[in-house]
């Protein structure tokens, strides 16, 4: 770290209540996006005052807003940054999904997950006239995508079962997960075999291989996607250590950036 940051970091109140500011929106976010000034405090373990003071200047920028029932909700303009941040993310992870598509012959896709759904930020199609099916820009709950299900085998369990309370568990097919209690051991399994499939829950006759993305500042995950004709559980097993390869080395770039 540059030296002036360190002094800076130390002896300075701005860094340390710009940095107490983007606590109170996580602890938000983690709230499912609403909480109470006591919920904060609680959560924080910081002083009311404090607390207030710094919510008040999030409200006055748009990042956070105050319902009439005095509890805080996050922004619209957080919205606009996310965005951004995404679109930002897609553009530069587009060579690593273009030397998967060469490898496997397959749409390759990136997704985040951004305020319970699954939001697709980047795509590079197959070279197949029978492509796949999700374009960027797409938003879709996690329980019912392959990328989705990656992100969610990265959480704790109970995180999980909050954020399946706020969606629902609606069915695009009838293979799609519709019960928490069979869904959080899929999960389990899917953490332990390194990948999610997505076996025609969202989209019948389309499969999908997915993999979670690690050190993002919100969960993240890329795929593959094609007909269940052409990814057959041959092919499953021969693409899904690629795709890992692929996911290990956006990961190490993030954490090298």
């Amino acid at each position: 770290m540059w030296k002036g940051a360190q002094v800076a970091q130390s002896t300075s109140g701005g860094v340390q209540s710009l940095q107490r500011a983007f606590d109170l929106l996580e602890g938000l976010a983690d709230a499912g996006g609403e909480a109470s000034l006591s919920e904060l405090a609680s959560s924080s373990g910081l002083p009311m005052p404090t607390i207030h003071r710094l919510i008040r200047t999030l409200v006055s920028l748009g990042y956070v807003r105050q319902h009439t029932n005095r509890r805080y909700a996050l922004g619209s303009r957080l919205i606009r940054l996310g965005e951004n941040a995404g679109r930002q993310f897609g553009t530069w992870t587009r060579p690593l999904l273009a030397e998967l598509v060469e490898e496997v012959g397959e749409t390759a896709n990136l997704a985040v997950l951004e305020n319970d759904e699954v939001v697709y930020v980047a795509q590079v199609p197959s070279r197949h006239s029978m492509r796949m099916f999700t374009e960027v820009g797409r938003r879709l709950l996690p329980h019912g995508t392959g990328v989705g299900k990656a992100m969610l085998a990265t959480l704790p369990a109970q995180e999980v079962r909050e954020l399946l309370r706020r969606t629902g568990m609606p069915a695009y097919t009838p293979n799609t997960y519709g019960d928490p209690e069979k869904l959080l051991p899929h999960l389990a399994e899917i953490a332990r075999r390194g990948y999610a499939l997505d076996e025609s829950e969202q989209e019948i006759g389309v499969r999908c291989i997915a993999v979670p993305i690690f050190g993002t500042a919100t969960p993240a995950a890329i795929s593959v996607s094609g007909p269940e004709t052409r990814l057959t559980d041959e092919v499953v097993e021969r693409v899904a250590p690629i795709v890992r390869r692929v996911a290990e080395a956006v990961s190490e770039t993030l954490r090298s950036g």
